[in-house]
């Protein structure tokens, strides 16, 4: 990503030509900052000719899930309620991050309303689906990014991850994405998910996300969780591979998994255990957490935050304009009381000590990244359902954010057409660690860089 093989205008060029190409049946790309994005790359190939500092990004196009601000541009989260928007004055966080390396936004992508769902529909922009299969959600919430890299429109999106949305898409898209620490990459503003939310990325191979991730690393001044310093931590894991794999379907007692997804995690784990030539165990669901259940808890943390950080009398004056899943979640929101929402506040704790002496120094977690197969590109599990948000049990993501310990998914076949993700999750700052795990993974079972049809975006 960081040779100089076409210049900044050719590839921003190029960028905004597969998206006019590719998009219209796709729907992932809400909006473009064609002419400004030129410019700047004129602006930057005028600069490296004469012979100024190259960042790690110089000239890459990227895309900006439309939860973060990019100057010059609304921020419409998905919702009517923000259709008229006005343009945000700065960069969020890491679209900043990725300009101080070169990098050059083009516009922004789906998610659903508010980054609230688990696939990308909403009543702004529409529905969104898989490149792998049409019919299906690419997942949510960073599902337009997703898209967008696994299409080939460009080679970066940017994502979020507050209850798996990074790894959901990732999982669907066939992307390699990786749910940080939290801390690692500073909070700046405060999430809507206080304590469950960071930023992080996805790609298509582990250079890239590695990349990425050390571009994005680093504190800031606020975040009383940032960890210090800037970059990539290893932390203190020095073993070349685990101690011991955990393998679980689920770690919440949510019901069996379905009879597909569970024979192809039990293969693929085999190939984990085999590839790391390690002793594993199996955990049954439901045996983890004796106190309260962390995916259930995730809910009530979620939705009463988002409430408060949105505002009560606004949620209530516009609830009824909003999608499906947003009056279900943001409804619920509204009837939790303090006393729940402090109690599910310190079960967290419980849950952390739980999963930090499960791991150890040195041991991994792996489930399945998404508990079900695929999801219906507006939001059904099945096509003969009535209802377009996804219930508890097709989730299997939400405990690495409840404890703040860092995940993996990794690309491990398809399902039915769509990709299938094996979630990796280790000790709290391990996630260079994780990602040599990534990278012996890919190394032993590459996947293809992008959907069928489509081509990899070369710079």
């Amino acid at each position: 990503m960081t040779a100089r093989r076409v210049s900044a205008v050719d590839a921003v060029t190029e960028a905004l030509a597969r998206v006019a190409r590719l998009d219209g049946t796709l729907n992932a790309v809400v909006a473009l900052r064609a002419d400004e994005a030129l410019a700047e790359a004129e602006a930057l190939d005028r600069a490296l000719d004469a012979g100024a500092p190259t960042g790690r990004l110089a000239g890459v196009p990227v895309l900006v899930k439309d939860l973060e601000d990019l100057r010059g541009m609304p921020t419409r989260k998905g919702s009517l309620l923000l259709a008229d928007a006005p343009p945000a004055a700065a960069d969020g966080l890491v679209p900043a991050r990725l300009r101080a390396e070169g990098a050059i936004p083009i516009g922004k992508t789906a998610l659903p309303e508010f980054a609230i769902e688990g696939h990308t529909a909403n009543l702004l922009t529409g529905v969104t689906r898989n490149p792998w299969s049409p019919r299906h959600s690419p997942g949510g919430s960073s599902g337009g990014s997703a898209v967008a890299v696994a299409s080939g429109m460009v080679p970066v999106a940017t994502a979020t991850d507050g209850g798996g949305s990074i790894r959901i898409p990732a999982s669907f898209c066939g992307l390699v994405g990786i749910k940080p620490t939290r801390g690692l990459v500073g909070r700046s503003p405060v999430p809507d998910w206080i304590d469950l939310s960071t930023d992080g990325p996805f790609a298509t191979t582990v250079a890239d996300l590695r990349l990425l991730l050390d571009v994005e690393a680093g504190a800031v001044p606020g975040d009383p969780e940032a960890a210090p310093g800037t970059g990539i931590r290893g932390g203190t894991v020095a073993a070349p591979v685990p101690s011991v794999v955990h393998l679980a379907h689920r770690t919440s007692d949510l019901g069996p998994l379905p009879d597909d997804v569970a024979a192809h995690f039990d293969r693929v784990a085999r190939d984990v255990v085999g590839l790391l030539a390690t002793r594993f165990d199996v955990i049954t669901p439901g045996t983890l957490f004796q106190d309260g259940d962390p995916d259930l808890d995730w809910f009530t943390l979620a939705a009463a935050e988002h409430v408060s950080s949105l505002g009560r009398a606004w949620v209530e004056a516009g609830l009824d304009r909003m999608h499906p899943s947003s009056q279900e979640f943001l409804g619920y929101g509204l009837s939790v009381g303090v006393d729940a929402y402090l109690a599910a506040r310190r079960r967290r704790f419980g849950y952390t000590a739980v999963v930090d002496r499960l791991l150890g120094e040195d041991g991994v977690l792996v489930t399945p990244t998404v508990a079900v197969a695929h999801v219906e590109a507006d939001g059904r599990l099945t096509p003969e359902d009535e209802v377009a948000w996804l219930p508890a049990r097709a989730y299997s993501t939400a405990l690495q954010n409840i404890t703040g310990h860092p995940a993996v998914t990794l690309p491990a076949g398809l399902l039915d057409g769509v990709p299938f993700g094996l979630q990796v999750t280790g000790p709290r700052y391990s996630d260079a660690w994780l990602l040599d795990i990534a990278a012996r993974w890919e190394e032993a079972f590459p996947w293809p860089r992008v959907a069928p049809g489509y081509t990899e975006f070369r710079l």
